[in-house]
């Protein structure tokens, strides 16, 4: 039997405040993706608008790598955006089984941390 290898999953979570926030969201969102497919430690990284919230789904080899992406580059900038532009959770966890995008809202609604 072999052991699985165990990852680090982020699912975030963000619903845009005014319609004429989204170009705005769109602008960070779309650097803040192609940071996180380029990062260091980075296994996957996508993104779905789901019933009106826009979700990301990152795997990363350790929270230490979803970290170091976290408080650098185009992301850094995105985060000091979010407070204008929209509202939303997010949840983080070490796993040996990445959640199917069927389980991504349910989790987050039920277990993510506003921020």
């Amino acid at each position: 039997m072999t052991e699985r290898q165990t990852v680090y999953v982020s699912i975030t979570g963000l619903r845009i405040k005014r319609p004429w926030h989204t170009a705005r969201f769109m602008w960070h969102a779309v650097r803040s993706m192609g940071q996180a497919k380029g990062a260091k430690g980075n296994v996957s990284a996508e993104a779905r608008t789901i019933d009106g919230v826009h979700h990301t789904l990152t795997v990363w080899r350790s929270k230490r790598d979803m970290l170091a992406f976290l408080v650098s580059g185009a992301h850094a900038q995105a985060m000091k955006a979010y407070p204008s532009i929209g509202t939303g959770m997010t949840l983080g966890f070490e796993t040996d089984r990445v959640p199917s995008w069927d389980e991504v809202p349910v989790l987050w609604r039920d277990k993510g941390r506003e921020v």
